[in-house]
């Protein structure tokens, strides 16, 4: 229905999985994300969400697609390669409301696309999307973990019962045993501050000297719990629902060459907009380092010497230090 792939009703009542939440926000694995702590209270009470709330409808998209990433290397999660996601799912969720009012089911409605005071994968599973997985995500049986969530809160009881889906990973450790930096902790928890994810996207200083060898050819996100899931494996290619951004025809040089004003253009109506100008460069730094690029070595003297950021600049010079340890090695 308005193009979601998965639809179901989710209880207005988490609090035992915002229980959890609350513990890994005291635990610190949340990182420089504050936003996640000044949510705490909204996520763990939908209905101040919206006021009178009484529903939610979950909602997913299936994404699924081939790897990608800049030309000549540097990896992109698969979920950045196309159109901003937020901006197409915002747009079906407005369809469908238009759809719900005209057969006059509730008054006031308010919508999350990922970005909003909300356990998604929890209301995701009690919706009867998919299951917990060890690396935190929500497994579907067709879709995988390759599908995107969102909600709609809704002022009036909908009639279909919450039904918690079925399923586990059973004995199968793939994601935690394959984490380039080990952050899947335990079952089920991540510790986003060593994460490859949150360290290209949402962390914004210097990243750790010892975890830029593990980002391997990362530039943008990681994949790789995602990757080598066996539920993932026989999803139906969603590519050209969201089709690929203009921005890949860029290398990992250009994207040390490019100011603000011109990443702004390039990047416009991208996911990649998230890291700005200043961690991109800073993660294409990293990887030309990991990838053993000397031919760009030039380039990277330069921005080690001239790019207006530290950030960029500190990861330039790490690289160029990469370099010289093969030689000497």
């Amino acid at each position: 229905m308005e193009g979601f792939d998965l639809i179901g009703v989710a209880p207005i009542d988490t609090s035992t999985d915002a229980e959890r939440f609350g513990a890994w926000l005291d635990a610190g694995m949340h990182g420089e994300m504050q936003y996640l702590e000044r949510y705490r209270d909204r996520i763990r009470y939908p209905s101040r969400v919206l006021q009178g709330a009484r529903s939610i409808l979950s909602l997913g998209v299936n994404f699924a697609r081939k790897p990608g990433g800049f030309a000549g290397g540097g990896r992109v999660a698969r979920y950045a390669l196309g159109r901003d996601y937020h901006h197409v799912i915002e747009n079906m969720a407005r369809r469908f409301i238009t759809k719900l009012r005209g057969e006059g089911i509730g008054g006031s409605y308010r919508t999350i696309v990922d970005a909003g005071p909300a356990l998604e994968r929890s209301l995701g599973a009690y919706a009867g999307h998919g299951f917990a997985s060890k690396s935190a995500n929500l497994l579907n049986y067709k879709y995988g973990p390759w599908f995107f969530l969102a909600e709609i809160f809704i002022d009036v009881e909908l009639p279909a019962p919450p039904v918690k889906a079925p399923g586990s990973c059973g004995t199968c450790n793939l994601c935690i045993e394959r984490c380039p930096t080990g952050a899947i902790v335990s079952p089920g928890r991540v510790d986003a501050r060593i994460c490859i994810s949150y360290l290209t996207i949402e962390y914004k200083g210097k990243i750790p000297a010892a975890l830029r060898p593990q980002m391997q050819d990362w530039v943008f996100g990681c994949d790789v719990c995602s990757e080598v899931c066996p539920f993932g494996d026989g999803a139906p290619d969603a590519a050209a629902r969201f089709g690929t951004h203009d921005a890949f025809s860029l290398t990992l040089e250009d994207l040390l060459k490019i100011d603000e004003a011109r990443f702004i253009q390039l990047f416009a109506g991208s996911p990649l907009r998230r890291a700005k100008r200043e961690g991109l460069a800073r993660n294409a730094a990293i990887v030309l380092g990991n990838l053993k690029r000397t031919d760009a070595a030039s380039l990277l003297k330069t921005t080690a010497a001239e790019d207006p950021s530290e950030v960029v600049r500190d990861a330039a010079e790490w690289a160029l230090q990469q370099f010289e340890t093969r030689s000497s090695g």
